[in-house]
């Protein structure tokens, strides 16, 4: 991160800069910490070839649909090899790192930050109406709102398009250590909650992505797992759900 010379601000800005500095390097050293942890669980315990079935193929690229939450177990996968094989959906501060074909915002402190760098000037990003940000142009609001948090809205927008591959990324539905603390890549940076708050409330967005499952039988949606890698006893009846592994994606779709 590059020195700045504190003397061109004001004592305000400097600590909100200074705070937002410390903010991102938390981030920075908690990601390397998960990515470090990821390689050694690999070479630790060496599992037999991966054997994917015929049967299991992508389908063509205008067909198949990558919807990324941001929970931790998506860290492994570089998001940037997924733009040459589907539609990309993502939520909330994704954009800061990655630019998906939609994002999906509706946290209103989400969409105040976004709108400061007009990221929905030149991107396609979908929200729910607010009076909070009438005045907001270049957004594309859901009529009516759904009033859903963003992930599970993010994969309602993919599974109505004509997406019939539907692959979901880093949709973790617990927290980290035991679901004792907050499971989110972005933790630790502004807008979101500190590394080390407790765990969120997931029970809503399990309910949602159970409701869109439903809601398209003739969909195919495979969750991808990596660390945590917690399947709710919810989905045991979705019959048009599968799960595979971060190994099993990554060889499906080539990615090295």
């Amino acid at each position: 991160m590059a020195k700045l010379d504190k003397t061109q601000f004001t004592k305000e800005q400097w600590r909100k800069i200074r705070a937002e500095r410390r903010q991102q390097k938390e981030h920075d050293r908690r990601i390397k910490s998960l990515q470090v942890s990821a390689k050694k669980s690999a070479t630790k315990t060496k599992k037999p070839p991966i054997q994917i079935s015929e049967g299991f193929r992508p389908r063509p690229k205008n067909e198949v649909a990558f919807v990324l939450g941001n929970g931790t177990s998506r860290t492994p996968i570089p998001l940037e090899s997924l733009k040459d094989k589907g539609t990309t959906y993502g939520c909330n501060a994704l954009y800061r790192e990655f630019e998906p074909d939609y994002l999906v915002a509706v946290d209103t402190k989400m969409v105040i930050e976004i709108n400061k760098h007009n990221y929905q000037k030149t991107h396609e990003v979908w929200t729910n109406p607010n009076k909070a940000y009438n005045n907001f142009t270049g957004f594309n609001f859901f009529s009516p709102s759904k009033g859903w948090s963003s992930g599970p809205t993010a994969l309602h927008l993919a599974s109505e398009h004509k997406n019939n591959e539907i692959y979901i990324l880093g949709f973790d539905y617990v927290g980290l250590e035991n679901n004792k603390i907050v499971n989110n890549i972005y933790a630790g940076t502004y807008n979101y909650k500190k590394t080390h708050d407790g765990a969120t409330y997931h029970g809503n967005w399990l309910k949602q992505t159970c409701i869109t499952i439903q809601k398209f039988p003739k969909k195919r949606y495979i969750r991808v797992l990596g660390e945590p890698n917690h399947i709710p006893k919810e989905f045991a009846n979705l019959t048009n759900l599968e799960h595979i592994s971060v190994e099993e994606f990554m060889k499906i779709f080539n990615i090295l």
